[in-house]
């Protein structure tokens, strides 16, 4: 399958790209500080407006997608980051604070045409080959992020300015991304929505606007989307809360050095990074469900572990379990809001809405709680979203999509649809 195959690899390296130009200006935070003149309060709280620039995007993108189809929305998105990024840049080039505040909107806004369009087509990458692939999608994201990692390490190690590596970093991925999104976005139907009626082809352009409306906010009245959205809402917060408070909670609850947070962390990621790839396997011959069940049990164990501990080895086994738990719940969520790919642009759109909910409303959370009950404690709260995935687990079993009389089964003989 030629096709489905460059699709694969068209999407892995989109997903690098965006874990690299993600990842790669956030690690030059204390220069961002420094070129705009703020205090790290004052930072963080402009970094609120990138969430809600994200907020915006996650909950218009599925109506974007059904009237202008994914890789429109996808090109846009593009466009869009150079524009943000540019705007950054001259802000911290010293021509105003203002600039820098439209970028964070602008890439706020940008980030979820990137995210929504390139996961809608990994997801149709996995129905075609009737396998689990998309953890390995994630996991791509994961490895792009440490190489955006290693990038801004780079380009501070030569003293250059962040505003430099900035507008170097966002010309190269433009430039890689540009060439991959015709092969990237090959599967995903370019027509337009239908309607009850008939072809959306012989309506007004006002006509298709409010057909796409119509059919993006009917996926926020569908249970089984928005149940999914909890089990994305909690694999979103576990990552998120290891990213932000597991160096901390070491360095606090256990005394250690600084270096010995930075490496826990790791250990975290690494472990998350490699499940998503053998993870895949799992899926194909127990099903979603068991293995979201036994994911969850996985970050519980850990997490409680971590908490309770009694020294940093037993804490370091816990954080093993956490991230081979949390590896998985994000992509089999999205994987199971795009059943059927005639609505998989409006589910996902709801589906994501719900880790970028996360992303905003948990770092205000865990620092209120991390200064009454300590940084392990605080992650307590974790722990109650996890238990809530797991009674909403069930929602991820495969769905016929119209036309269906059964789930279709995947091609490896040895597979299993749902548990």
């Amino acid at each position: 399958m030629p096709t489905v195959s460059s699709a694969r690899w068209a999407l892995m390296a989109q997903f690098a790209l965006f874990g690299l130009i993600q990842v790669s200006w956030m690690s030059r935070m204390p220069s961002i500080r420094d070129a705009l003149e703020l205090t790290s309060l004052q930072l963080g709280s402009l970094l609120i407006i990138g969430g809600l620039g994200s907020l915006i995007g996650a909950l218009t993108v599925g109506a974007i997608i059904a009237r202008f189809g994914s890789r429109n929305v996808l090109i846009a998105g593009i466009v869009g980051n150079v524009v943000g990024f540019g705007l950054d840049a001259t802000g911290l080039l010293g021509f105003g604070l203002g600039f820098f505040i439209a970028g964070m909107a602008v890439n706020g806004v940008c980030g979820a045409l990137v995210n929504v369009p390139i996961n809608i087509n990994a997801a149709a990458v996995e129905q075609r080959l009737g396998k689990a692939v998309l953890p390995q999608f994630h996991a791509a994201f994961s490895i792009g992020a440490a190489l955006g990692a290693l990038v801004a390490a780079g380009f501070a190690f030569a003293g250059a300015h962040v505003a430099m590596q900035i507008l170097v970093v966002t010309a190269v991925v433009t430039l890689l991304r540009a060439l991959l999104v015709a092969p990237a976005t090959t599967l995903t139907s370019q027509a337009p929505v239908t309607t009850a009626t008939g072809s959306v082809d012989a309506l007004s352009t006002r006509e298709r606007n409010r057909s796409a409306v119509r059919s993006a906010l009917g996926a926020w009245l569908e249970p089984r989307t928005l149940l999914l959205g909890v089990v994305l809402l909690a694999a979103s917060l576990a990552e998120g809360a290891a990213t932000t408070w597991i160096s901390l909670a070491v360095v606090d609850g256990f005394a250690a050095a600084e270096a010995t947070g930075a490496m826990a962390y790791g250990t975290f990621v690494g472990a998350m990074t490699v499940f998503r790839f053998i993870g895949t396997g799992l899926i194909d011959r127990f099903g979603r469900v068991t293995v979201l069940r036994a994911s969850g049990l996985s970050s519980l164990a850990g997490l409680l572990l971590f908490v309770f501990g009694p020294d940093l080895a037993v804490a370091w086994i816990g954080l093993v379990l956490w991230g081979c738990g949390t590896a998985l719940g994000n992509p089999i969520a999205i994987s199971a809001a795009s059943d059927d790919p005639a609505r998989a642009g409006q589910r996902v759109s709801v589906v994501t809405s719900f880790s970028t909910i996360s992303s905003l409303a948990a770092p205000p959370l865990f620092g209120l709680l991390a200064d009454e009950v300590g940084a392990r404690s605080a992650l307590l709260v974790v722990g109650a979203v996890i238990i809530l995935s797991l009674a909403v687990a069930g929602q991820a079993r495969r769905r016929p999509t119209p036309g269906e009389t059964t789930p279709a089964t995947p091609t490896a003989p040895t597979a299993v649809v749902d548990a």
